[in-house]
């Protein structure tokens, strides 16, 4: 009974959870050990952009609105179906880039010029999209 109660506490989504914690706390534990003070922060830094919420997701099909960068940005995605494509268009709506994931996934596209562009995504599923600063 006591084995049954515990197989119902520690589900599968419950050890996923235990072990993402895990992790994380062995990325920040790593980070914490570093000795030299440029290498600690540029490390935090680096955990900070990984667990930031996305700026945009949602599911099958959508448009941004418009957003601005002012320095080279790093477009992070990634998608749960087996179809994402993903257009990079300049303030006049043009395309400028044309990027997709077979198969779901993770990608990046560094965008390097100053701007206003928006994105138009067709996905078969859910996914989300980060804007980071370049490396």
């Amino acid at each position: 009974m006591a084995l049954a109660m515990l197989g119902t506490i520690l589900s599968p989504p419950a050890l996923a959870a235990g072990e993402a914690e895990a992790g994380m706390r062995a990325a920040f534990a790593k980070c914490r050990a570093a000795e030299d003070r440029s290498e600690r922060l540029a490390c935090y830094d680096r955990l900070a952009t990984q667990f930031a919420p996305p700026r945009f997701q949602g599911r099958l099909t959508a448009q941004t609105d418009p957003f601005e960068i002012t320095a080279p940005t790093l477009l992070r995605y990634e998608s749960d179906g087996p179809i994402f494509v993903l257009y990079l268009k300049d303030a006049a709506g043009g395309i400028v880039q044309n990027l997709h994931i077979g198969g779901g996934g993770s990608a990046t596209h560094r965008i390097d010029t100053p701007g206003t562009y928006s994105l138009q995504v067709s996905g078969s599923e859910t996914w989300r999209i980060w804007l980071d600063p370049a490396p």
